[in-house]
């Protein structure tokens, strides 16, 4: 079927005169193309400057709740967007917040560095390599800082990337280097090596770490559709890494990846995005294996095959990553009031005796 608009010449001249004479070209009929919302925003996305016309076959009401929908996701990902861009970490104790992200192999641990890296340059990228395979494509430590926009400067958040953790011995990330990692000791492109963790004699060791170069806040990084297939061996470990990290004092969340039905968020106003996600079972479940408060718990659908940014993708990701900084900001706020970074630094000068 052809795309072409019902209005009438008349219409249309209208239209553009109101408009200031611009040129319209139809990138969505519904009709032809269906009646999803999200296949519209997709398709019209990044094309300029747009306009909806909706014929109102159904009455009023219908309409409205459709232009309410359209236009909440789009206001709600600017909103969200403004206030990642306006952060600034709480009580002036660092410049910028690190962000450690854990989990079994294949969980999305950098797909989802990736995926807020796409939002906010406004476009789908792909620097960290991602796969399928059973052993972890990760084998570098990586501190990936966030820009704003292709050449834009860093906002003051990273995402650290780590091998994946693996229910086996002398395979994954081991404990040693999960403690390095979290006091602020591991350097940025460590490679990896199971078998033999890092020492304070590797020649880039971070012998005495201040407070910015530890992490502040642990992502456990799981799979939402795997959860109930979890091995016994692999929530011993991540009940011996969450030891570690309650031992650091260090904020906890949980990211669960692969969510396929994250389109109902277009309703309630995105107030209650769980209830309307999931029916909460893999919610519960999550509470129940490493006792993280439900409001710690987040749902996002990384960018994987895509090629094209989805505004509620979007959305879900820049909630997730919001709530992460709050309790982050929180984590800073409950620091002793003497733990300044030099206090910090000289804390750690013998760690490694």
């Amino acid at each position: 079927m052809a795309v072409t608009t019902r209005l009438t010449w008349n219409e249309e001249k209208s239209l553009q005169k109101l408009l200031g004479s611009v040129s319209l070209s139809l990138l969505y009929k519904s009709s032809v193309h269906g009646c999803s919302i999200n296949d519209m925003l997709h398709r019209c996305s990044h094309q300029g400057s747009t306009i909806t016309v909706i014929y109102l076959s159904k009455g009023i009401k219908d309409g409205n709740g459709y232009i309410r929908r359209i236009t909440g996701t789009t206001q709600r990902r600017h909103e969200l967007l403004a206030d990642l861009r306006a952060y600034r970490p709480s009580e002036d104790l660092v410049s910028e917040i690190r962000i450690l992200l854990l989990g079994p192999v294949g969980s999305g641990k950098s797909s989802f560095f990736n995926s807020v890296k796409s939002v906010f340059q406004g476009h789908v990228t792909r620097q960290a390599a991602v796969g399928s395979d059973s052993t972890s494509i990760t084998e570098l430590y990586r501190i990936y800082p966030i820009k704003d926009g292709k050449g834009g400067e860093s906002l003051p958040f990273k995402l650290c990337d780590s091998m994946g953790l693996d229910e086996e011995e002398g395979a994954g990330l081991c404990m040693d280097d999960i403690r390095h990692i979290l006091k602020g000791c591991m350097p940025d492109r460590y490679h990896f090596n199971p078998q033999q963790p890092i020492t304070c004699k590797h020649p880039n060791f971070i012998i005495s770490p201040s407070l910015k170069d530890r992490i502040h806040c642990v992502a456990y990084v799981l799979d939402s559709s795997s959860i109930n297939m979890l091995s016994s061996k692999m929530l011993a470990k991540l009940k011996q890494v969450q030891e570690e990290v309650l031992n650091c004092g260090i904020q906890q969340v949980a990211l669960l990846t692969k969510v396929t039905n994250y389109q109902e968020v277009l309703q309630d106003n995105f107030l209650n995005m769980k209830k309307c996600v999931t029916s909460g079972s893999e919610i519960m479940k999550i509470q129940e294996m490493l006792h993280i408060p439900t409001s710690n718990i987040f749902m996002v659908e990384n960018y994987a095959s895509e090629v094209e940014l989805d505004p509620l993708k979007d959305i879900l990701i820049l909630s997730a990553l919001r709530q992460i900084l709050r309790a982050v900001d929180d984590y800073l706020e409950d620091l002793p009031l003497e733990e300044t970074d030099e206090a910090v630094g000289m804390s750690q000068l013998h760690m490694c005796d």
